[in-house]
């Protein structure tokens, strides 16, 4: 019996703008060759014109797109079996300035924002948000907060606004990004608009629409900040002390929250994910190849990192740390560190209380810290920062896994009522935050995918992605063979050795989505630490294969080299710009092992907590 087609992966929706390239695909299995034939069409007067798009026979469909339109591709085989795709819509956006950045990869980007508008009780309220994304973006709107049910589309009308309208309106804008595989959100907010007059209106305020039921009153400019920038650390693969397994994640999922609040590159923010310990009121965060026991020397003091922050004049400075703080007893005098000065709008998020531990959790496959878990929920919220963490305070306590064990601590100089998500203003400053952007955009340019072509006939691609800006990710596929040699494989190494801090079968599995890499490579290498590059990075590619010669078979070696310069990070100069510090900062988490246990939780929290030092 002849098998059926089996049509494995659809064309997905896209919204994208007007001349935009798009790829659409589609990937078929079934007995002996196939052959595709795409589809599209429009509504004419309320009929579909379906036709052929000429010479579209390939699996992958090119086009650049000027209208919306509708595509399906048929497959069929030899044997007069057929069968089509799912209907793709692709949704175009004429708009003059996209404000796509130049690599996009189709991740969600917020296109039209909802407007602010004066609105008097009792009329129509409509808010838009258009954003464009591969696949199709989903919508969900909130109030104070909270989903509103069947408020899942681009436009949300409320027929006749009253006070139970009141509040703040957010809008949740998703896609499962293809780049990543893994799934990425992004909030759009109203901005601003004063009120004049006595008249009853709904006023716009940062973040929303608040009713005013008797008169507008003025209200105070809002805080803003000439930029933002924060620094991640999560130290994983420990030399001489537990290792973790949840940083990594941690660090990768807050930033991608932190990018939607504007911190690409003057708001401060420091996050550090790793072991750690308290001294004589000092906070200590310990290196990965810091020795056993700690010592105070080896390691980095929060308060000099805060002192360092305070001197480049922030608006706000914020440290959280997801890391154990339990005392060290050792006798002896602490590091010298001066005082800080009284600046005020200082905030510190501890994980856990004084002479405590924080903890992390492995469960179905997933790690994370739990302070991080639950500021990850919170952190996009328009509000005072303490009051975001205070959220995280409390729903730590009601975590059956730490409750009694970790309690988060917070500390503040607060001054004024400033939020994560105050708006960049960054006037007078442009200069500056050229000069950052460029950088940024240098720490995240990857290398052009290559072909390398073997005297033996074969052909290797060799591919990039990143999972950090000093994580290199390269993969390698053997493209192509000649029949006469046989059971190619592939390998890969690089010149200067990068450590692989994702070797651990307990946690490769779980980056393998956030990767933009081909289904299974035939090798992949994770070169870390790339912001210690000093020289450029040569990539060794090996393709092992076997010939026959004679009646005897012979294995065979064949090496190319790719030079891929300084990549990411490493591009920016870092180590030329000042000395590397011996021993570099990392989060100290408490690990949570998968284990069964009596109650009704199938997971057990596990210490960041460092070997002890002794005196």
């Amino acid at each position: 019996m002849i098998g059926e087609i089996d049509i494995v992966c659809h064309p997905v929706d896209a919204c994208v703008p007007a001349r935009h390239k798009l790829v659409l695909s589609v990937l078929a299995k079934g007995p002996g060759t196939l052959h595709y034939q795409w589809y599209n069409y429009v509504q004419n007067d309320g009929r579909r014109d379906v036709c052929e798009v000429p010479g579209a026979t390939q699996p992958n469909l090119v086009i650049t797109v000027t209208k919306s339109q509708n595509y399906s591709c048929r497959v069929n085989d030899s044997y007069c079996n057929c069968k089509c795709s799912k209907w793709a819509q692709v949704s175009v956006l004429d708009t003059e300035n996209s404000g796509l950045p130049p690599q996009w990869q189709g991740e969600p980007h917020v296109a039209v924002n909802p407007k602010p508008q004066t609105l008097r009780p009792g009329a129509k309220l409509t808010l838009r948000c258009t954003a464009f994304g591969v696949p199709q973006p989903k919508y969900q709107w909130y109030r104070n907060g909270h989903p509103l049910s069947k408020q899942t589309k681009e436009v949300l009308q409320v027929t006749q606004a009253g006070v139970r309208d009141a509040g703040t309106y957010l809008c949740a804008v998703t896609n499962v990004w293809v780049r990543a595989g893994a799934s990425l959100l992004m909030w759009t907010y109203l901005r601003e608009q004063h009120c004049h007059g006595n008249q009853q209106a709904l006023l716009h305020f940062i973040q929303g629409i608040i009713l005013q039921e008797n008169k507008c009153e003025e209200t105070p400019a809002p805080f803003t900040a000439t930029d933002k920038v924060a620094l991640l650390i999560g130290n994983l693969n420990y030399s001489h002390h537990p290792r973790l397994t949840a940083p990594v994640m941690d660090v990768h999922e807050l930033g991608l929250l932190l990018q939607q609040l504007g911190f690409r590159g003057v708001y401060g923010l420091f996050y550090y994910a790793g072991h750690g310990f308290e001294r004589a009121g000092r906070n200590y965060l310990v290196p990965v190849d810091a020795p056993q026991p700690y010592h105070p020397s080896t390691c980095v003091c929060v308060q000099r990192i805060m002192g360092e922050m305070q001197e480049k004049r922030t608006a706000l400075s914020v440290i959280l740390l997801d890391a154990c703080r339990k005392w060290c007893k050792e006798e002896g005098t602490p590091s010298i560190i001066q005082p800080l000065k009284p600046t005020g709008n200082t905030v510190y998020g501890y994980a856990t209380c004084e002479d405590a531990e924080a903890f992390e959790v492995q469960h179905q496959g997933k790690s994370t810290g739990i302070f991080t878990k639950y500021l990850n929920k919170h952190i996009l919220l328009p509000e005072k920062v303490t009051h975001v963490l205070e959220k995280v305070s409390e729903d730590v306590d009601k975590d059956i896994l730490v409750k009694g064990k970790q309690a988060v601590e917070i500390r503040h100089s607060l001054k004024e009522a400033r939020s994560l998500t105050d708006r960049v203003h960054s006037a007078g400053h442009t200069r500056e935050l050229n000069l950052r952007d460029i950088c940024w955009r240098q720490a995240n340019e990857l290398p052009q995918k290559k072909c390398l072509k073997f005297p033996c006939g074969a052909e290797v691609e060799v591919g990039f992605s990143a999972l950090f800006s000093n994580v290199l990710v390269a993969f390698a596929n053997v493209k192509r063979s000649d029949p006469h040699i046989m059971d190619c494989t592939v390998g890969l190494s690089s010149t200067p050795a990068m450590n692989n801090i994702f070797s651990g079968d307990d946690i490769s599995d779980e980056f393998d989505s956030l990767l933009n890499q081909p289904d299974n490579p035939d090798r992949t290498i994770f070169l870390c630490g790339l912001q210690t590059l000093k020289e450029s990075l040569i990539v060794r590619v090996d393709l092992h294969y076997t010939v026959q010669e004679n009646e005897s078979m012979r294995r065979v070696t064949q090496t190319q080299q790719l030079n891929v310069g300084k990549p990411l990070v490493a591009s920016c100069g870092l180590t030329n710009k000042a000395a590397s510090p011996k021993h570099s900062a990392q989060a100290h988490n408490t690990n949570i092992s998968q284990q069964r246990s009596q109650g009704p939780s199938t997971v057990q929290p596990s210490s960041r907590k460092a070997t002890v030092c002794t005196k």
